[in-house]
């Protein structure tokens, strides 16, 4: 944690006494006879110190009472402990898991941690301009075109960093930025069906950040190339309208009445739980007569009836590395970890299964 500053010891003062000032960085300098630039490089665990010196800093530091401050830090320093996320979302289970990462990473770094949520009525230059005269830095939960705009217009004097979908191989993102392999862990599900023996997969498509409404994002990109590599013709995909059941259940009534339709790979959860229901509508079986797989592992997925086969995505793992990208960005001094990008995995359970047809 990259702290310093100070704040007051807590105990009381004897009654008729003047209270206790509290002790600053400079004071625990003073009694350990080094620089205020030391104490900081020992509160903040750098390498760079020999042991005995940091003893005698630790020393001072439990005599006097000290303890570190982040608003004085702020001041002391010009590095304002705040950072501001811009999201379309907080509800929908990818954001809000998001969006828990960033706050650990953030709380455990010292940071204050602010939401702004965007919506299309909104004038995106001002709202930006507004959240960046907050002082630290942005922080954009980019999965969905309004916030992808918003990613690329904020200047580049502010810094930055994002959450965002897979790019398309060969591109780079505007700012820094940490995504999940979606794109090959669509391709991995939708092959899983193909094995199982399904002659195709059809496409329940969530909103892509990128271009128009038939753009396809990296999960609608792995499922065609899942079916192209076995010399199978994609059927046209459904949905991209929203996030949401609802969508999932229209785009469902309509896959549920063709007879030939064995297997639907869903763009997240939620749309996998309304082709649930309006299978069940429909009188068709789960996984007798369709199978159904979703994406992202929503802690509900395991709890359906029948359990959810999903994609688990790790989107706190998202969030905190996102997270040490921007602070490598606002402390001169932090070398931010390489990203870890973990893996998504296929998470089997009862929603899917062979056919015999």
């Amino acid at each position: 944690m990259d702290v310093t500053g100070h704040t007051s010891s807590g105990s009381r003062s004897d009654p008729g006494q003047e209270p206790r000032k509290a002790a600053s960085i400079r004071d625990v300098a003073q009694a350990a006879g080094v620089s205020y630039q030391t104490v900081s490089r020992v509160i903040n665990s750098h390498p760079n110190v020999r042991e005995e010196t940091r003893k005698r800093v630790e020393a001072a530091i439990e005599a006097l009472g000290f303890r570190r401050n982040a608003t004085a830090f702020a001041l002391a320093s010009g590095v304002a402990r705040s950072v501001t996320v811009l999201t379309s979302n907080t509800t929908l289970y990818g954001y809000a898991a998001t969006l828990q990462g960033l706050e650990e990473a953030a709380r455990a770094a010292g940071y204050s941690l602010g939401v702004k949520l965007l919506t299309p009525e909104d004038d995106l230059d001002r709202t930006i301009s507004s959240a960046a005269a907050e002082g630290g830095g942005l922080m954009v939960i980019g999965f969905d075109r309004l916030a992808a705009t918003a990613l690329d217009r904020v200047p580049k004097n502010v810094p930055c960093a994002a959450i965002v979908e897979a790019p398309s191989h060969g591109r780079t993102t505007p700012r820094p930025a940490v995504w999940a392999d979606d794109r090959e862990a669509a391709r991995a599900a939708t092959a899983h069906l193909l094995e199982l023996g399904h002659r195709t997969v059809h496409y329940v498509a969530i909103p892509t950040s990128a271009g128009t409404r038939r753009s396809e994002g990296p999960r609608a990109q792995g499922w065609r190339a899942a079916l192209e590599a076995a010399g199978i013709t994609p059927p046209e995909p459904r949905g991209g309208k929203g996030w949401d059941a609802q969508v999932g259940y229209d785009e469902g009534r309509r896959l549920a009445d063709d007879p030939g339709v064995t297997a639907i790979l869903c763009g997240n959860d939620d749309l996998a739980l309304g082709v649930l229901r309006s299978l069940h509508h429909a009188g068709r079986s789960v996984p007798g007569d369709v199978s159904v797989i979703g994406f992202d592992d929503a802690p509900h997925s395991g709890f359906l009836t029948p359990a959810l086969t999903t994609v688990r995505m790790d989107f706190q793992g998202l969030g905190r590395d996102a997270f040490a990208l921007l602070r490598g960005q606002l402390e001169g001094d932090y070398q931010p970890p390489a990203p870890t990008f973990a893996r998504t995995h296929l998470i089997i359970r009862e929603s899917s299964a062979g056919t015999s047809a």
